[in-house]
């Protein structure tokens, strides 16, 4: 059974707040120091193979470069669950005005994760900025695993304390119309995540109400009240 929390983290002694997600029984052994990687001054060319697509349901493509110069295991694990249709039909569950938008648990809780082992860290220097994309994680560093949040606003406390793998390139208008909440009344979702170098199109229109119709019900049951302790609140 998997443990998630999101905590606070803050500017100065712990302020603002965090994003959480998972970990599990077994994590790897925390390093006495993480690694921080150095991001590149210039950022590279677009590479299909490195271009995750988040066909939305707030209506269009989001578009994301990864960076696996930077965390490439993170980048790796995304790719990995993209093209198994991991995110297919996962809802965001906690989004958070000002601050960002969370997804990739398939049980919508904030406790789910993907049957792949947890991830070591990889801290970088890419910052928290608007649209970057950052692999979420409870308090033990190496515990990302599925979970991810886009960032609305410039967060920089978050940086060097979380694995930033990308940022949002284009359609980041679809990131901000993604309902709020924890978790949200009706929440948007992810109908469908696909790599660039595999040349899938957007879905049309048909091929939305069609996704929607068939991912709604299982996760209209899921959501729910996150267990106590998983979600505090922003300061």
């Amino acid at each position: 059974m998997r443990l998630k929390s999101l905590f606070a983290l803050g500017a100065g002694a712990l302020l603002a707040s965090s994003v959480g997600a998972q970990t599990t029984q077994a994590t790897p052994a925390e390093p006495a120091t993480p690694v921080v990687k150095t991001a590149p001054l210039e950022v590279p060319a677009l590479d299909p193979e490195n271009t995750l697509h988040l066909d939305l349901s707030t209506g269009g493509r989001v578009s994301i470069q990864l960076r696996p110069d930077v965390a490439p295991a993170h980048v790796e694990r995304i790719k990995t669950l993209a093209r198994q249709g991991f995110y297919n039909g996962v809802v965001f569950h906690r989004v958070i005005e000002g601050f960002m938008a969370q997804t990739g648990d398939p049980t919508a809780t904030g406790t789910g994760g993907s049957p792949l082992p947890d991830l070591a860290a990889e801290f970088n220097t890419l910052p928290h900025v608007r649209g970057a994309v950052s692999a979420a994680r409870a308090g033990e560093p190496n515990s990302a695993n599925s979970q991810f949040f886009i960032v609305f606003s410039p967060r920089f406390s978050l940086d060097s304390k979380y694995s930033v793998f990308g940022r949002v390139v284009s359609g980041m208008q679809y990131v901000d119309a993604i309902e709020r909440g924890e978790p949200p009344a009706s929440p948007s979702r992810v109908l469908r995540a696909s790599i660039g170098a595999d040349n899938v199109a957007p879905p049309g229109p048909a091929e939305v109400a069609a996704m929607m119709q068939r991912q709604s019900a299982p996760v209209a049951a899921s959501i729910g009240t996150a267990p106590a302790g998983t979600a505090p609140t922003q300061q």
